[in-house]
């Protein structure tokens, strides 16, 4: 089975060829880094523009590259949401338009959906059930993973999500967006116990996550700096922000593979490329008697090799697309 995946719930225009949910033969991703970096985060409007210029483009250029025709494909997988509703919806019509000109197959993916099961594009992976930590700018979500089409909410993020933080900081900071990467690159030169930054525990056993006290706490300390006309140490700052961030993230999803009697554990989305998480979670699993399974870097930010596979498993489910289906902005995990 052929699977065509788009994607383009934010600020990637993205299509993938996945043969049977398995072989990868096609990946292309077109990224509006530049564009959104001048203003210090994603503008809606523009990256709706941009994936109307790039959506025929890039899913040409995966048809190509895998060597195919449409006429081959045998099921279309795209986005439905979360997301922006903007974005969605280039991405969305232009899969609706292919699928009832070309009789394509379509099925509906849920963006999340895709991170959770990422960890299969990887070489090594689970088997069901595990805990999954999915870390990126629109989510801090941990949830338990009992098969390919089953997914429990064990946690969530009540404000601020893990990147959105990373964004923020590094905005504030004068670093550059997307703002993971520019911490993360400071902080290989700092002290992660430097500053004693606020971890939001929320409770013994709570497992949902927030990080606006964190941002607010490194606001007020780089304003107290600036008042006092103190030299700011960025890297030590850095450090430990960073280290706030992924030591919560880290002790709850070890929480969560606890109370649920899971040993597999796997870290996805655009945060789970950050080295520092990475390697805390391996440390801290290993530890603990934990599996742990890492997403390829390739696969943690936003892509359609992802949407084609949670496609495949939902066509193998015999589910197919309604004609007058829409996209959606929030999660519909509960």
């Amino acid at each position: 089975m052929l699977i065509l995946g788009i994607e383009s719930s934010c600020d990637e225009t993205a299509a993938a060829i996945l043969a049977d949910g398995k072989t990868l033969l096609a990946d292309v991703i077109n990224s509006q880094v530049d564009i959104h970096a001048l203003y210090g985060g994603v503008v809606p409007e523009l990256a709706s523009r941009q994936h109307i210029r790039n959506i025929s483009h890039v899913v040409d250029t995966a048809l190509k590259e895998a060597g195919l025709t449409l006429d081959q494909i045998d099921g279309l997988a795209v986005t439905e949401g979360p997301g922006l509703v903007g974005c969605l919806l280039v991405g969305h019509t232009y899969a609706k338009a292919l699928s009832l000109v070309r009789q394509i197959p379509m099925v509906g993916v849920d963006h999340l959906t895709g991170h959770l099961l990422s960890i299969f594009l990887a070489e090594q992976h689970p088997a069901f059930p595990y805990i999954a930590m999915v870390a990126s700018g629109g989510h801090s979500s941990i949830f338990l993973a009992e098969g390919p089409e089953k997914f429990k909410l064990l946690g969530r993020t009540r404000d601020d999500a893990a990147g959105e933080a990373f964004d923020k900081v590094a905005k504030l900071l004068g670093l550059g967006y997307p703002g993971g990467p520019f911490i993360s690159r400071a902080a290989e030169e700092g002290d992660p116990e430097a500053i004693n930054f606020p971890r939001a525990w929320l409770g013994r056993d709570n497992l949902d996550f927030s990080f606006s006290g964190l941002k607010t706490a490194v606001a007020n300390y780089v304003s107290q700096h600036k008042k006092k006309n103190m030299e700011l140490n960025i890297a030590d700052l850095c450090a430990s922000f960073q280290e706030a961030i992924v030591e919560v993230i880290t002790t709850k999803t070890l929480r969560a593979a606890s109370q649920n009697g899971c040993r597999n554990i796997v870290l996805a989305g655009g945060v789970g490329a950050n080295p520092r998480l990475r390697e805390l979670m391996l440390n801290r699993g290993g530890a603990e008697n934990k599996s742990v399974f890492l997403t390829p870097k390739r696969f943690c930010t936003d892509n359609a090799a992802m949407i084609a596979l949670a496609g495949y498993f939902k066509f193998r489910g015999n589910a197919e697309i309604c004609p007058d289906s829409d996209v959606y902005s929030r999660s519909t995990f509960s």
